[in-house]
C-alpha cells in the first residue's frame, strides 16, 4: 500500500510533515511560510525535576503549528488519539486506504533510522505507505528524507510512554474549500506570534525566558554531571536539532523575508532586518556553549550569557515592531508586557 507523489524537503519535523501532507492536497507552501503561519517562533528554558540537563527550545508546543496553520488557511484537519495500538493502526490504515498520507507524532528513540538515540515524544513524520514489514515515511532532510522503519518500531514510537507521550496521535489534512487570502493570513500570524512572545504567562517563556537563560547558563558546568557530553549536545540541538539553525530564528527570518514580497508593511520590513541581525547571535551562543563543554572554560559561558541578555532585549524590541503589523481594518493594541 503506497501513495504516490508524497514528498517535501524540510529541516524541521512538524513543518516537513505538514508540508508533505499539504503538497499532496494541492497546497504548496515553503517551510518558512508554514512555520511562520503557524506562529511557531518561541522560547522556553526547560529544567524540570528529573531532567539530566536543561533544554533550550525555540518554538511553540508540538502540534500547535499544524493546528494554527489549519485554522489560518481554512484547512480540514482531522486529529485522532488513542491509548490502543490496535485502534491506532486501524486509524492509520483507513486514512491511507482512502488515499490520504498521514501525519504521525512519534518518540524518535524507537525509529530505526535515527542514529542518535534520545527519547523525544514530540517528533513528527508523514507516512505514505507500508508493506508486510515496513512503514514508508517522509522525515527531515537530516534524517534521510524518504525513509523506512519496521512496523514494530513504528508501533513502539507511536505508543511510547513518559514525558511528551505521543498517544498514538495521527492526523490528515485537506485543502481549503476557498482560496485563503495569504496576505491577511501572514499579517495576523506575525501579529499573534509577536503578542504571545511579548506577554508570556510564566518567566521561562518568550523574551523573559531568554533573560532567565542568560542567568542560568552561567551555572551549567556545575549543573551537568558530564559537561563534555551535555553542553555540546545542547548546542547541537540549537543548531541542528531540526531548528533550521539559530534555534529557529533563521527560519523565522526567511519567513519574514517571504512575507515582505507578499504584503507592503514598514514594520514587517524592519522586523525582518532585525531578525537577520538576531539569528547569527544565536549561533554564537551555541558555539560558546559547545566550547565550554569541550574545554571547561567558564569564560565561554560568560560570553554566552552576555549575548543571551542582549538577545532578550533585541527580540523584545523586534517583536514589538512586528506586533505593529496591521490586518485590514484592525487597530492592534500595544502588548502590555513588552515594555517601552
Amino acid at each position: 500500500m503506497i501513495i504516490e507523489n508524497v514528498s517535501f524537503a524540510g529541516r524541521h519535523c512538524e513543518t516537513t510533515t505538514l508540508g508533505a501532507l499539504l503538497r499532496h492536497a494541492g497546497v504548496d507552501l515553503s517551510e518558512p511560510m508554514l512555520f511562520g503561519l503557524g506562529a511557531g517562533l518561541g522560547f522556553v528554558y526547560w529544567d524540570a525535576k528529573g531532567m539530566d540537563f536543561p533544554f533550550l527550545g525555540g518554538r511553540s508546543r508540538p502540534t500547535a503549528i499544524t493546528r494554527t496553520v489549519a485554522d489560518r488557511l481554512g484547512l480540514t484537519l482531522r486529529i485522532q488519539e488513542t491509548g490502543s495500538p490496535r485502534r491506532a493502526w486501524r486509524n492509520l490504515t483507513a486514512a491511507l486506504a482512502a488515499g490520504r498520507p498521514v501525519g504521525l507524532r512519534l518518540d524518535c528513540y524507537h525509529l530505526d533510522y535515527f542514529t542518535t538515540k534520545v527519547h523525544f515524544g514530540g517528533h513528527f513524520a508523514a507516512m505514505y505507505g507500508y508493506d508486510e514489514t515496513h512503514a514508508y515515511l517522509i522525515d527531515t532532510v537530516e534524517q534521510g528524507g524518504a525513509v523506512t522503519t519496521t512496523l514494530t518500531s513504528l508501533e513502539r514510537a507511536r505508543d511510547a510512554r513518559g514525558p511528551m507521550s505521543p498517544r498514538n496521535l495521527s492526523y490528515t489534512v485537506g485543502g481549503p474549500v476557498d482560496r485563503p487570502d495569504l496576505g491577511e493570513a501572514v499579517r495576523a500570524a506575525i501579529r499573534d506570534n509577536a503578542c504571545a512572545f511579548l506577554d508570556p504567562p510564566i518567566a521561562n517563556l518568550g523574551h523573559r525566558g531568554i533573560g532567565k537563560a542568560a542567568r542560568e547558563v552561567l551555572r551549567w558546568l556545575d549543573r551537568s554531571g558530564d559537561p563534555s557530553r551535555d553542553l555540546p549536545l545542547a548546542a547541537a540541538l540549537m543548531e541542528r536539532g531540526g531548528t533550521g539553525g539559530a534555534l529557529f530564528r533563521a527560519m523565522y527570518r526567511d519567513f519574514l523575508a517571504e512575507c515582505a514580497t507578499i504584503v507592503d508593511d514598514d514594520n514587517l520590513r524592519l522586523g525582518h532586518r532585525l531578525y537577520a541581525e538576531i539569528a547569527p547571535l544565536w549561533t554564537e551562543v551555541a558555539d560558546h556553549i559547545r566550547a565550554a563543554g569541550e574545554t571547561g572554560d567558564r569564560d565561554r559561558l560568560s560570553r554566552a550569557s552576555a549575548i543571551l541578555a542582549e538577545l532578550a532585549e533585541r527580540e523584545r524590541h523586534a517583536m514589538r515592531i512586528l506586533a505593529g503589523v496591521r490586518t485590514s481594518g484592525e487597530t492592534v493594541p500595544t502588548p502590555s508586557g513588552g515594555g517601552s
